[in-house]
C-alpha cells in the first residue's frame, strides 16, 4: 500500500525527521489560504498522487505570489498526470500539498528497503540527489551507496555515520543526519514499511537537513496490525479492478489485454500468462484465486474478471492439490449459470478429481470449452477471442 507524501511527511516527522511547513489543499482557495498560513514569499504547490516523478510530469510549480498559487493550484486540481511509473494512464490529482520554499544548497537521496534476496534492510544513498534512482544505477553506478542492515541487530549508529559520510555532510550536522537516519529506520521497523525513500533529502543555505519529498510503500499483509496505516489508503489512486480484488481477499493486478485469467497458484498463473503470450494473445489480468477455492470465491474471481470490459475471453486453469477439480468444477458452472456469460470460456482442470471436474462441466450443458494441457487451454482462448472479437466487428 502507497501513501501520499503528505502523510509520508507527517509520519516521517514523529520520528524526528525535519520537514518544511506545510498544508493540505482541496481548493484553489484552499492552497492561498495555505500560502498565508505558512508565510514567506516563495511557495512549493505539489500535487499529490501515488507516483514519482511528479515534477518532470509537471505536477510542482514553484510560486512567488498569491496569485501564482491559486493558478498553481487551478492547473492541478483535476489534472490527470502521467508518469513513467503511472503508465500511459496516469493518475487523476485530487488534492494538492502547498510548502514552504526551501532555499537548496545541496540535494542528495536515501532509501531503506527490504531487500528479500539478502533477507536484510538495505539502506542506500547518494550524493547526487533530486534525480531518477534508476537512472543513476545505469549512468553512474559508483554514486550509490549501500548498507545492509541485519534486522535481529537494527542500524548501529556506525552505519548511520557511514552513510552521513557517504552523502558528503560537514560534521556539524552530522549527530542531526544520525538522528535523521534512525529515525528513518524505526519508521520502517515500527509501521511495516517496506519502502521509504527520501529524494531529494536537501541540507539547505542554514545548514540544515530537511526531507523535502518523502515516499513510503507498506506491507500489505502487515496491515492488521497497522489500523492508522490502513487509513491513509487513498482509493482512488489505485487500480479499481485491484482494490476491488483485495476487499474480496483475492491477487489481481490488472493488465491491458483482453484474456480474462483465474488460476490458482502465482506460478501457475505466470506461466499461463506467458502460455497465452506465446500463442498470441495478451492476458488482461493476474488473479490468483488460491488453495480455497470454494463456490463462492470462484464467482466472486469472476465478477472480478468480468467487470473488465475490455475481456473478450476468459480462461479457467486449476491445478488442483489443496484443491479438488469437482469443488472447481461446481463453481464455475453455478458462476455462468449466474451471472449468464456473454464472451468464451475456456477450462482447463488438472491434479486431484479431475475426472468428476471434467464431467460435472460435460454435463452441464453449457458452452464451456475445455483443454487438457496449458498449452491448448492457451492456444483455445486466443482462438476464442479472436473468433469473439471478428463477430463483434471489433
Amino acid at each position: 500500500m502507497d501513501i501520499h507524501e503528505y502523510q509520508a511527511k507527517e509520519l516521517l516527522s514523529g520520528y524526528g525527521v525535519k520537514i518544511a511547513e506545510g498544508g493540505l489543499a482541496y481548493s484553489p482557495e484552499d492552497a492561498v489560504q495555505r500560502a498565508r498560513d505558512i508565510g514567506g514569499h516563495v511557495w512549493a504547490v505539489k500535487a499529490q498522487i501515488h507516483s514519482g516523478a511528479r515534477g518532470k510530469a509537471g505536477g510542482i510549480k514553484i510560486c512567488k505570489t498569491h496569485d501564482e498559487v491559486a493558478e498553481a493550484a487551478e492547473y492541478l486540481l483535476g489534472k490527470r498526470l502521467v508518469t513513467h511509473q503511472t503508465g500511459p494512464a496516469g493518475k487523476i490529482c485530487s488534492r494538492l500539498y502547498v510548502e514552504a520554499g526551501t532555499e537548496i544548497a545541496k540535494e542528495l537521496y536515501f532509501c531503506f528497503l527490504v531487500d528479500r534476496s539478502s533477507e536484510r534492510i538495505v539502506m542506500v544513498g547518494s550524493a547526487q540527489g533530486g534525480m531518477e534512482i534508476e537512472e543513476l544505477a545505469a549512468t553512474n553506478p559508483d554514486a550509490i551507496t549501500k548498507i545492509y542492515i541485519e534486522p535481529a541487530v537494527g542500524i548501529q549508529d556506525y552505519q548511520a555515520r557511514q552513510m552521513a559520510f557517504a552523502l558528503g555532510l560537514d560534521a556539524e550536522i552530522m549527530s542531526h543526519a544520525v538522528k535523521t537516519i534512525r529515525g528513518c529506520y524505526r519508521a520502517l521497523r515500527e509501521l511495516d514499511v517496506s519502502m521509504l525513500e527520501i529524494n531529494p533529502l536537501v541540507v539547505t543555505a542554514n545548514n540544515e537537513l530537511i526531507a523535502l519529498d518523502a515516499k513510503m510503500s507498506f506491507d500489505d499483509n502487515a496491515l492488521f496490525r497497522q489500523p492508522k496505516i490502513a487509513e491513509l489508503r487513498d482509493k482512488t489512486q489505485e487500480d479499481p479492478r485491484e482494490m476491488a480484488a483485495a476487499d474480496r481477499g483475492l491477487s489481481y493486478v490488472g493488465l491491458d489485454g483482453d484474456i480474462g485469467c483465474m488460476i490458482n497458484g502465482a506460478g501457475l498463473a505466470m506461466a499461463t500468462m506467458d502460455m497465452i503470450k506465446l500463442a498470441g494473445g495478451e492476458p488482461a489480468n493476474f488473479l490468483d484465486v488460491g488453495g480455497g477455492a470454494s463456490a463462492e470465491r470462484t464467482e466472486k474471481a469472476f465478477r472480478l474478471v468480468l467487470a473488465d470490459e475490455n475481456v473478450k475471453a476468459m480462461l479457467v486453469n486449476i491445478f488442483a492439490g489443496i484443491n479438488r477439480c469437482d469443488w472447481i468444477a461446481e463453481g464455475v458452472v453455478h458462476a455462468v449459470q449466474k451471472l449468464d456469460m456473454k464472451i468464451p470460456l475456456i477450462v482447463r482442470l488438472s491434479g486431484t478429481n479431475v475426472a468428476e471436474g471434467r464431467r460435472i462441466i460435460a454435463e452441464s450443458g453449457l458452452p464451456i470449452i475445455t483443454a487438457d494441457t496449458l498449452a491448448e487451454a492457451a492456444e483455445k482462448a486466443v482462438q476464442a477471442r479472436n473468433e469473439a472479437v471478428a463477430k463483434g466487428g471489433c
